[in-house]
This record gives structure tokens, sequence and C-alpha cells, in this order.
């Protein structure tokens, strides 16, 4: 029996589900402008706000144009999806990423990647600054704290490589440009090669790019963007069984950032050749090689400083307070109660393990579709436990789920899964 607000949920479901496509278009893209402009009227973060001024005319203009055309019957409905999806792609990234790049107004992870970038062009250390007993060593003067630290993997210097080289940090040189090529790059390609309708297709791309979860983050600094891109592509790779390509697109993105890493073990869970035989032998093989390879000198060169910058920083375990700490459920515990931030990721994992365990002994063997939608579901649990994690964060499970839906073969895993996990 279907209570009051499942009963809801279907209907809302059901009355998306029917919406035309232009129509669907035109509501998406005026919430965006809607977003854009009370960005625009109430962040403090001059990246932030200037793009949501920047976009909010783009978004306006697309949903105006998608409304006007929802009754227009078309012979190639989906071409004129595209073009305005192109439209949108160039008023609210590729525009507002130029000026951006020019006026040099960028979220602060962008100087981080910069000076990364400079490190490894003069073969530095790329992990300088590092809290030892709770006392920042060799802190970067003139910096917030914060700025200090490198909470990524070696990989995600070579984005602030331009800038080093030319040693001009704006303009073609600014890290959000190579980041955006990749992620444009990296994301058509998988789109081409996705087996799925082209409504789906279409629908990944706007989340992905043109809506403000794409769109905002590719503008003003979202280091973010290229790992969900290369995941995209292993995950399509895992669905045409090209193994060694899913192997590599992973690879890359785990040698980027910790985020790629539950993708990277999930595809272990649905690799198949195309005798279906389990290949994850191949994809472990190859993203362990890739992040071995690009890891191990500099873990070596500074162990300490290594697992500071890459991991105790960006869980809160640090003296320095990290400015990606959103008012979610753990930052709040954490500073109610500070004990909490060594205890939660721990309770969730071990309950977390135990729910999965019993899913997966039901529902062995998982499909992609299935593992993406675990995987979002463990993203937003991720979040919601994390001392210091940032609201931002919602592109993965969200992404994760569309991703799941792009892909699904049967039957809706995120709800067999929640229904487990009530039946205990």
């Amino acid at each position: 029996m279907l209570t009051r607000g499942s009963f809801a949920r279907t209907r809302c479901v059901t009355w998306w589900g029917a919406l035309p496509g232009l129509s669907s278009d035109a509501l998406l893209y005026g919430l965006s402008a809607v977003f854009a402009l009370g960005l625009g009227m109430t962040s403090h973060e001059g990246a932030q706000w200037q793009w949501g001024y920047l976009a909010f005319g783009p978004y306006a203009l697309c949903a105006f144009i998608a409304f006007e055309l929802r009754r227009v019957r078309f012979r190639h409905l989906s071409m004129v999806r595209m073009a305005l999806l192109a439209l949108v792609l160039l008023g609210s990234v590729a525009i507002p990423l130029g000026l951006e790049a020019r006026w040099r107004v960028a979220q602060p992870e962008i100087g981080v990647i910069q000076r990364a970038g400079q490190n490894l062009s003069k073969d530095r250390n790329l992990y300088p600054s590092y809290d030892k007993h709770g006392i920042l060593i060799n802190p970067i003067a003139g910096i917030p704290a914060y700025e200090s630290f490198f909470p990524y993997f070696p990989l995600m210097g070579i984005f602030g490589l331009p800038s080093a080289e030319t040693h001009k940090g704006r303009g073609l040189t600014d890290p959000r440009i190579a980041m955006s090529l990749l992620t444009l790059l990296a994301s058509a390609l998988a789109l081409a090669l996705l087996r799925s309708s082209t409504k789906k297709k279409i629908r990944v791309a706007q989340f992905l790019l043109a809506l403000p979860i794409g769109a905002l983050f590719l503008s003003t600094g979202g280091d973010d963007m290229p790992i969900l891109a290369l995941t995209l592509l292993g995950v399509v790779a895992l669905q045409r069984r090209q193994n060694n390509f899913a192997g590599i697109s992973l690879g890359l993105a785990a040698a980027m950032k910790l985020t790629a890493w539950p993708m990277a073990f999930g595809a272990l869970l649905v690799a198949h050749d195309s005798r279906n035989r389990s290949a994850w032998k191949r994809i472990a093989a190859w993203v362990c090689a890739i992040v071995v390879v690009t890891v191990t000198p500099f873990a070596i060169r500074a162990p300490w400083a290594f697992m500071s910058n890459v991991f105790a920083f960006p869980l809160g375990l640090t003296s320095v307070t990290s400015p990606a700490a959103s008012a979610l459920p753990g930052h709040i515990l954490t500073t109610l109660w500070a004990p909490a931030g060594h205890i939660l990721a721990p309770v969730t994992f071990l309950v977390g393990g135990y729910f999965m365990a019993k899913y997966l002994r039901h529902h062995w063997p998982l499909n992609l579709s299935q593992v993406l939608a675990i995987l979002s579901l463990v993203f937003l649990a991720m979040m919601c436990v994390s001392s210091a994690t940032r609201i931002g964060y919602v592109i993965y499970p969200l992404n994760f789920a569309l991703w799941s839906w792009a892909c699904k073969e049967a039957v809706i895993p995120t709800r067999e899964l929640v229904q487990t996990v009530s039946e205990f």
C-alpha cells in the first residue's frame, strides 16, 4: 500500500516524465535563471555573484525560447534541444569563464592549483605546508592558512602548469581553461559512446554541464568537473565492456582526487568482458598502476605532509578550518561536540557496510545502474557525516543518480536499496 508521501512522489515522477522535451527544458532553464539571479544578489564570493549576473540572461533567454517553441512540431526535436543546450553552454559557461579568467576572479582552489603547478615545474615538494600535532608547519605567507594545503593527488597539479610556464595567471593559462576543456572533451566523447536514448543523453549533458550544478563550477573553479567527466567516460566504457579504456579513465580521475575512488571500487563489481567474465583484475591493474606511478614519488618524499594535505585536511582533522565546511549534519555535530568528527565516519562506515552486505546478498550480481544508484546514496551519506564538506559536492550524488537512470536496464535500484534499509 502506497503511503501519502510515496504517492505524491510517484505522481511527481509521472508528471515530469510526461512533460514534452522543450517544456521540461524551459522549466529547468527558468529555474536556473532564478538560481543565478539569487546567487548574484546574495553571494559574497566575487566569482559566484559575478557568474550569477552573467548567467541570468542566457538562462532566461533560453527558457523563453524553449517555452515559445514547445507547441511547434519539429521533425528533429532533438536537434532543436541540442541547439538550445549549446546556447546555454555559451552563455552560462564559455562567456563567464572567459571573463572571470581575464579578470582573475576565481574560487580559492584555483590559486592552490596554480601554486601546485609552480611547484611541479620547479621540482619542489607539492605538499610544503602540513599540520603536525595541531600546528601548521610551513604556512604560505600572504594567504589564508587553509590555502596553504593542497588537498589533491599530484596529477591535479598539471592544470597549474600553463600558468607556471608562462608566469601568467589569467586568460588562457588559467587552470579553469584546461579543466573545462578536459571536462567538455571527456563529456562529449562519453555522451557519443553512451548506449542510451538521445533524450537521456541530452538530460545527462544538461545536468553535467549546462545547469548551475555544472556551469557554476566550470566557470568559478570546479576541480570536481574533470573528475566527473572522466568518471562518466569510465562508466560508459564499462557499459560497452571496454575495460582498458575504463581502467585508464577511472585511474586518471583517481590520481587527481579522492572523490573518484568510490566509482573506481564500484567498477570492480560490474566489470565484464565480451564473454561476460569478470574483468575486475584489469580495471584494478590500470587504476593501481596510474595511481602508484603518479602518487608514490610525492608520498615518499614527504609522507606526513602528504597524509595531512590529502586526507586529514579534507576530513576536517587538522587545526586549520576548511572553508568547505557547509552547515551539514556532520559539521554541525562536530561543532557542538568535537570528538564527533572522529566518530561519525567510522560508525557510518560500519552501519552502511552492514546494510550494503545485506543488499548485495539479495541482489547479486549487480549491474552498472545499480552500482551507480548505490554510489549516489554513498556520496549523499558521506556529505552528511563529514565534518568538513561543502554543499557543492551534491553534484556527485545528483549526477550518479542521473547516470543510473540513463544506464538502467530494468528496475530502479535506489528504491530497492531504501526498502531494504527500512526493513531493518
